[in-house]
């Protein structure tokens, strides 16, 4: 929990505002991040994804991945998802917008999204 409370206000730019007591102090914790507020919990045993992640809504893709690449955060490489795509650095560019994945310390998929519509 520490780790992911670190990733969560240091590279993300998050703050702390909540974090569980006790026996559940490493069980949970809530982060703000601009508006929103994003709940770190510890599953019970290891889980394994194939789909599940969250996205960031962002209005400038390349100014958020370079900040967060400034605060160590590691970008997936970009894939082609068609004909269309466009790939600049760890940036898919489609017609209808971009996007970008990055995991954070404990291996979870986030992608950030900017809507071109």
């Amino acid at each position: 929990m520490n780790r992911a409370i670190k990733f969560y206000t240091k590279a993300m730019g998050g703050k702390l505002k909540y974090r569980g007591r006790g026996a559940m102090k490493d069980f949970w914790a809530s982060v703000s991040l601009g508006d929103d507020i994003v709940w770190l919990i510890a599953p019970m045993k290891r889980e394994k994804r194939t789909l599940a992640y969250n996205t960031f809504l962002v209005k400038n893709i390349k100014s958020f991945v370079k900040a967060k690449q400034q605060k160590g955060v590691k970008f997936k490489r970009a894939e082609k998802m068609g004909p269309d795509t466009k790939i600049d650095g760890p940036i898919a560019w489609e017609p209808f917008g971009a996007s970008a994945f990055f995991q954070d310390t404990e291996g979870n998929l986030l992608m950030v999204w900017q809507d071109m519509m």
